[in-house]
């Protein structure tokens, strides 16, 4: 059974997320100006504040997410791109948060926990439509793994010395 992967999602996170360093330069250059009043020499002080915000622009930019029928995508990077995948059959669980600014705003982040090596825990951050996005991943989490035919297991793992063998005992005494 061989199905072509396709994309059901693309998306970035908001340039919202930038609002307090964004507010940060805005201030740092108003005492660049003020400084450079008395001292004119100071005027070069202002490229720090203006590559600071720059930085933070580009950075929120170059991140980019894809979910397709198979995996979920993550690529990164202003100068060195990082390119990370999980596969949706090892998320474990998937929340969202929506704190009040979000809410104002129209924006979520999607918080998900994963059984994969290299990304146990990620977060899609400041997106519209988060609920329409976790609802499209639970969905296809199901999907996927119903199609490989694979089950999450959680293995406790606070165990106190002598459960391992007790349960592999069957219990007994």
């Amino acid at each position: 059974m061989s199905s072509e992967e396709t994309t059901l999602w693309k998306g970035s996170p908001s340039q919202w997320l930038n609002l307090g360093p964004f507010a940060i330069t805005f201030l740092l250059l108003g005492g660049v100006v003020a400084l450079a009043i008395p001292f004119p020499f100071a005027w070069g002080l202002i490229v720090i504040p203006l590559l600071y915000a720059v930085w933070r622009f580009l950075l929120v930019k170059s991140r980019h997410f894809e979910l397709t029928t198979e995996r979920l995508r993550v690529t990164e990077g202003v100068f060195n791109q990082k390119i990370d995948e999980i596969e949706l059959y090892r998320v474990k669980d998937i929340s969202m948060e929506r704190p009040l600014w979000m809410r104002m705003t129209g924006l979520a982040s999607v918080n998900l926990q994963t059984s994969d090596r290299s990304l146990p825990f990620l977060t899609i951050p400041a997106i519209p439509n988060g609920v329409e996005l976790r609802e499209k991943l639970r969905k296809q989490v199901e999907v996927i793994r119903d199609s490989k035919r694979v089950r999450e297991l959680d293995m406790d793992d606070h165990h106190e010395p002598g459960d391992l063998e007790h349960a592999l005992d069957g219990g007994a005494q």
